[in-house]
């Protein structure tokens, strides 16, 4: 019909957030503790332990913090990806791309009244994390879901894209980002290199509920080495391994650190990291792969160390991106 505006659709992007400054890393970690999804325990007791837990942590991960220059660059980054996205879906119709974290700002509140300015006639919900977890993907949006529908506009029509650790784009960003990394490591001694995949851990509980993130890891590292000639035909040289454990109970193993360990003891001497939980760059590859373990691995006798640069704004990644923005349903 004549004059009628074409359909709106907003985009909203899901991450877990970062402090930005030291003073922010407690009250990080207190929200960060005190979702459901992270620790199973009753309000009171849950709340409780987050304060407990923020109190304990606090000191050594603001040392973390001013290891990286003071705060996590996460949200400038996804920033930068919601405007290549949505400059990307420009060419495709009326798109708005918010950004929604889960533990800092800008909250998932912030982005509800983004998007009630905007008034979109239908919503793709789109976490930036490529595989499912309870603690992330079903965590951000069962938030977002009851902030939209008390805040929001409930009528609108809704897509998630629940996981995308198999789409094409995103694995075709990988294979690439991995074979630049890897034309720029020094040669050392001329020994091959070991492909270490990095995955941020989960509690086993979570598994033993359900939970596919470890499942999804597997196929993710299988799909991607089936497209590495480097490694696709020296199974021995890839590996794969959890990092970021917090609390006595058990976690994902193996561990990095004894995964670097026993590396180590193996002889291995050249090593090239690749996280592949995460798309931007943040305190878990910042400090923890880049400065914790490239110490540990000095430490193994492994002397060459590489990690691959998280995609951020790729433009093979923004692609894939606004593929699963496109086809989502």
């Amino acid at each position: 019909m004549p004059g009628t505006a074409a359909p709106k659709t907003g985009v909203v992007l899901f991450n877990l957030g970062g402090p930005e400054t030291l003073d922010d890393v407690r009250p990080f970690l207190v929200n960060l503790f005190s979702d459901p999804d992270v620790i199973s325990l009753p309000t009171p007791l849950r709340r409780a332990l987050a304060w407990w837990i923020a109190k304990r942590r606090a000191p050594i991960a603001r040392g973390y913090y001013e290891q990286i220059g003071g705060g996590s660059p996460l949200r400038r980054l996804t920033a930068e990806q919601a405007a290549a996205l949505e400059k990307s879906l420009a060419a495709h119709g009326a798109y708005k791309v918010v950004v929604a974290m889960r533990y800092w700002s800008p909250f998932t509140e912030d982005a509800v009244e983004e998007l009630v300015a905007y008034r979109p006639d239908r919503l793709v919900l789109l976490p930036l994390y490529p595989q499912y977890s309870f603690a992330t993907t079903r965590s951000s949006v069962d938030h977002f879901r009851r902030v939209w529908a008390t805040q929001g506009r409930p009528a609108t029509q809704v897509a998630t894209v629940a996981q995308w650790y198999d789409h094409p784009g995103y694995l075709a960003a990988m294979v690439e980002r991995i074979a630049e990394t890897l034309a720029q490591m020094p040669v050392g001694d001329g020994s091959p290199v070991h492909l270490v995949y990095s995955a941020h851990g989960i509690p086993l509980s979570l598994i033993k509920k359900g939970d596919p993130y470890q499942r999804h890891i597997e196929e993710e590292v299988k799909l991607l080495t089936a497209r590495l000639d480097e490694w696709r035909s020296a199974p021995a040289r890839v590996h794969l391994g959890y990092q970021s454990r917090v609390g006595p109970t058990k976690w994902l193993e193996p561990s990095m650190e004894s995964l670097l360990h026993r590396l180590g003891q193996a002889g291995v001497r050249r090593l090239l990291m690749v996280p592949i939980s995460f798309v931007s760059d943040h305190s878990e590859t910042l400090y923890e792969i880049d400065i914790l373990y490239r110490g540990l691995a000095r430490e193994a006798g492994i002397p060459v160390f590489s990690r691959m640069s998280s995609l951020n704004d790729s433009p093979t990644f923004i692609r894939a991106l606004t593929d699963l923005v496109l086809t989502a349903r």
